[in-house]
């Protein structure tokens, strides 16, 4: 463990010297790459610092036991008791510390609730789950986005899609995902009847996909549809930037040569 530690503490130390070198600054996505990676590292180089510092304390401690005085004796044999009781604590520490991370822990995470069994009531837990979610993401200073959601006439929400953007985020909501169940008396219970209800959540970490566009001529008019099948959503870009010919489906009404047109070609 302690010949891990100390390769980590060299990349710790290199780490630094690379981000004061005026290149690496210079080049952001570089820059930011090693940061994380320097910020990720620096828990675990205090914990190794300060461990190998109460070693050395210890040491000279243990030299203390030699002395002829009794009281200095006494106090060197208290001292090394407190001693080894922080370096059990640190070695645990650095144990948790040195077990390998979730790739995908730092991501923004995307949550999913839906409401399950239940009915209504099941729409209100719903409801009551997402705005626990976005009463802790508040706490943390994290951006809330909805991307989609539906209400329930109650309400409660009968599905709702949200966006947790943080440092983090995944790493705190991975363990939520799965079903989650309660019973209590509902508000739209008249007789004070107990109801189970339940939700399914689902998390999933923000993927990283680079987007790439690209410029096709779309061939002149006459040609088959069929021709552009390769073209990852060709009509609807096209469609939507004017770029279709009045004689295609959805074309525009203005567009009435035969000029060749320019295609968006998505790509991840």
């Amino acid at each position: 463990m302690f010949d891990k530690l100390k390769g980590v503490e060299d990349r710790f130390t290199e780490l630094e010297k690379l981000l004061s070198d005026p290149k690496i600054v210079q080049d952001r996505e570089a820059y930011q790459k090693y940061s994380r990676e320097h910020a990720e590292l620096g828990s675990v180089v205090t914990a190794y610092r300060a461990y190998r510092q109460i070693l050395e304390d210890i040491e000279d401690s243990q030299e203390l036991l030699k002395d002829g005085d009794p009281e200095i004796k006494d106090l060197a044999r208290d001292e090394i008791a407190t001693l080894n009781s922080q370096r059990n604590n640190i070695e645990n520490d650095l144990k948790k510390l040195l077990v390998p991370k979730d790739p995908n822990d730092e991501k923004n995470v995307l949550v999913e609730i839906r409401a399950g069994t239940g009915g209504e009531e099941a729409g209100l837990f719903a409801g009551d789950l997402f705005r626990m979610y976005s009463r802790y993401a508040e706490r943390r200073n994290w951006k809330v986005e909805i991307m989609t959601h539906h209400p329930t006439g109650v309400g409660g929400l009968k599905e709702i899609i949200a966006m947790f953007q943080g440092k983090g985020a995944f790493s705190c909501f991975k363990f939520e995902s799965g079903t989650h169940r309660v019973q209590r008396v509902p508000v739209t219970e008249a007789q004070g009847r107990i109801h189970t209800s339940a939700v399914t959540v689902a998390v999933l970490p923000e993927a990283n996909v680079t987007i790439k566009a690209q410029l096709y001529p779309i061939p002149l008019l006459g040609q088959p549809v069929a021709t552009f099948s390769n073209y990852y959503k060709w009509w609807s870009v096209a469609q939507a930037y004017g770029a279709l010919p009045a004689s295609y489906p959805g074309g525009g009404s203005k567009e009435t040569t035969n000029t060749p047109q320019l295609l968006l070609r998505f790509s991840a």
